[in-house]
C-alpha cells in the first residue's frame, strides 16, 4: 500500500494493534519497506493521532523486548528439523 503517507501511517497502525503485528510483519503485509514502517509510525503518527501512537508504541515495545525469544525459538527448531 504506497500513496499518502499520513493515510498509510493511520492504517499501518490499526493493522499493528488489531493483529499485534511486528514491524516486519506490517512492512510485509502493506508491501512497503522496515524503515517506512518505522517512519511513518514515530514521525508521523504522533502529529496525527497521539492515542494511536501511544497504543501502537506499547505493542511495538513489547515486541522489541520479546524478539530474543522469537530468535531463540526459530533457531532451536531449526536445529531441531535438521536432526529428523
Amino acid at each position: 500500500m504506497k500513496g499518502q503517507p499520513y493515510e498509510r501511517s493511520m492504517e499501518i497502525a490499526r493493522y499493528i494493534i488489531e493483529n499485534k503485528s511486528t514491524v516486519r510483519g506490517a512492512a510485509s503485509k502493506f508491501g512497503i519497506s522496515k524503515s517506512t514502517v518505522h517512519k511513518d509510525i514515530r514521525t508521523r503518527l504522533p502529529l496525527i493521532s497521539p492515542r494511536l501512537y501511544r497504543q501502537c508504541s506499547e505493542i511495538l515495545r513489547k515486541n522489541k523486548e520479546e524478539r530474543h525469544l522469537r530468535g531463540g525459538l526459530a533457531t532451536k527448531e531449526k536445529y531441531e528439523k535438521l536432526k529428523v
